[in-house]
């Protein structure tokens, strides 16, 4: 806990490195663990506000105690017993630790003093642009956040079909099923150790969001054709869309972060796909992008955002950005990297433009505001680029929430650039990804 509040980097790496460093702990604890930390986040906002009604400082000491008084119903002589100072265990509780478990015995986690902000965890920066959003949704779309994400995998159809990995997945015995949505996607209903799952470390499936998958699947990428990832990352969607080639093209994984870049490279490997190319970008005005001007069938900008939509899989992110850089400069990055990545769309090509936010002003306002500058573009409909995508709560783009659609909070817009004069034109028509 003390790593997560005190680390600039996502709960998840840190407890990832934390648990290299000590091998020696088991998956079952390990599981216990994991549990534990997760809750204390997602119940952050309710546990600070308790131990300021009390007047103590909210770090993580005082949040454990908080959550195995409030949540755990634990009685104090119960909670001393268990912070004994044993190997393995908390240091013994202090005098003044045992009088705030005094106070707060009886308590529960929630109280009808808290502010509905408090109570839903939901930060003050994005409160009032997701009230805006959700309206009268507000409060259950806040509540679905607080929830656990699923596991969804993607099978890698280059190596098995969704149908071998059910069956693997029941014979290791796990309970799970094909995605609602997405082709290739199985939604698996347990918490394994991924360590568990052999076909992970054959690259025949990779773990991805459904709705990730589906952003994936917008780009609509053929066998043969020139392909850009611009915020490439880790390179998830990268491996969805070389599968979707077919390994048979060239797709650029473009990043400004090296190190991602590299973990991308060794999952490509591993999952057999050679028709992927890494390129470092010093920025998002690299001089190879105007050296390529015009040179790609599809462009995907999956742009840097404030994470609102993956809050239920990363509720250590909901106190974390965008305050670090403001949500203004946020979106002012946003429509550079935009603006800029368009300029490798060929006439007749494809450019999606995706956050994992859920925020308007990150999403359909940037859309409207490119399209106002840059004439060459035109939006597709989301009825046209992807017909069986009925369950949007926008009717033009993708968009999707977990109460909605229990899968992170996605938006995806495609647009289409217009095509060249006759003759010169490689996709003069958007094109289904479903035909």
């Amino acid at each position: 806990m003390h790593e997560v509040d005190s680390v600039p980097r996502p709960a998840d790496a840190v407890v990832s490195a934390w648990f290299r460093a000590r091998r020696y702990i088991g998956d079952s604890d390990r599981g216990q663990m994991l549990d534990l930390l997760y809750a204390l986040l997602r119940h952050h906002a309710r546990l600070g506000w308790w131990l300021a009604r009390h007047g103590r400082d909210d770090r993580p000491r005082n949040r454990l105690l908080a959550w195995l008084t409030l949540k755990e119903s634990k009685a104090p002589d119960q909670i001393k017993r268990l912070f004994n100072g044993a190997k393995s265990a908390p240091a013994i509780l202090k005098d003044h630790e045992h009088a705030l478990l005094v106070k707060l015995q009886g308590g529960t986690i929630d109280h009808p003093g808290m502010p509905e902000e408090v109570r839903l965890e939901c930060p003050s920066w994005a409160a009032d642009p997701l009230r805006r959003r959700f309206k009268e949704a507000f409060r259950q779309e806040m509540a679905a956040l607080l929830t656990s994400a699923p596991l969804d995998l993607r099978v890698n159809p280059i190596k098995s079909t969704r149908e071998a990995m059910l069956r693997a997945l029941k014979d290791v015995g796990l309970r799970a099923e094909a995605s609602a949505m997405a082709p290739y996607g199985i939604r698996v209903h347990e918490r394994p150790s991924l360590a568990s799952l052999p076909m992970l470390r054959t690259g025949e499936v990779e773990i991805q969001d459904e709705g990730s998958q589906l952003v994936a699947m917008l780009v609509d990428a053929r066998p043969g054709e020139r392909v850009v990832d611009f915020c490439a990352g880790a390179g998830g969607k990268t491996l969805a869309i070389a599968a979707q080639m077919n390994n048979k093209g060239h797709i650029v994984a473009c990043d400004v972060m090296e190190g991602r870049l590299k973990r991308g490279a060794e999952r490509f490997r591993q999952a057999g796909l050679h028709n992927i190319e890494t390129r470092l970008l010093t920025s998002e005005t690299d001089r190879w992008i105007k050296r390529h001007k015009g040179g790609f069938d599809r462009v995907l900008v999956d742009a840097p955002c404030s994470g609102t939509g993956t809050w239920r899989r990363n509720p250590d992110a909901r106190w974390r950005a965008p305050e670090e850089q403001g949500l203004d400069n946020l979106m002012s990055l946003q429509a550079r990297i935009l603006a800029s990545a368009a300029r490798l769309v060929k006439p007749g090509g494809r450019l999606v433009y995706a956050t994992c936010s859920m925020l308007p002003e990150e999403n359909e306002e940037q859309v409207a505001i490119f399209l106002a500058r840059h004439s060459a573009f035109r939006a597709v409909p989301l009825n046209q680029a992807a017909p069986q995508l009925t369950n949007s709560s926008h009717l033009d783009y993708l968009s999707l929430t977990p109460a909605r659609n229990d899968t992170d909070g996605f938006f995806a817009a495609v647009m289409q650039r217009e095509a060249a004069p006759p003759g010169e034109a490689a996709h003069s028509h958007p094109r289904s990804i479903f035909e």
